[in-house]
């Protein structure tokens, strides 16, 4: 990757501020979940998605100060379009996070820091439940802003 590859995700995983995860263990069972699931994956638009997610784990992993390297499903791919993919689609996810919890009135929306799959109900409950907001008022927000808001598969 370009020094300018490298440099923006920097800025952005400082931006995103996800907690950093001490363990390489942590990191090693999300890429085996996510290997998984691209496995399963059949059509190309989900092998695509589950592509960068296992991305997102390897980088992830890299930015908290661990070395994965990449598994044998990446090489070879001519990796920008997944990598821009995978801006996307967790930059979405993040900002969605953050308007959920602003129109939930929580009173620390800014320190909402998620990018879990919002389209998924029990992972509003843990983001709730993480962020001290009011589970039922976040779960009707995010229910009305997932009909309108830009996320990807």
């Amino acid at each position: 990757m370009s020094s300018l590859g490298r440099t923006t995700l920097r800025w952005w995983f400082a931006m995103l501020n996800l907690p950093r995860q001490s363990h390489a263990s942590w990191h090693r069972a999300r890429l085996r979940e996510e290997l998984c699931e691209r496995r399963l994956a059949e059509r190309s638009w989900k092998k695509l998605s589950e592509t960068s997610d296992v991305l997102f784990s390897i980088v992830r992993a890299q930015y908290d100060g661990f070395l994965i390297r990449n598994p044998s499903c990446l090489s070879g791919l001519k990796s920008s379009p997944i990598y821009m993919y995978m801006l996307a689609k967790y930059t979405s996810r993040w900002s969605f996070f953050k308007a959920a919890a602003l129109f939930s009135n929580a009173r620390h929306w800014n320190l909402v820091h998620e990018v879990v799959n919002p389209g998924k109900d029990h992972k509003l409950t843990e983001v709730a439940s993480r962020h001290e907001i009011n589970g039922k008022d976040f779960r009707r927000v995010s229910r009305q802003l997932r009909r309108i808001w830009p996320l990807f598969p």
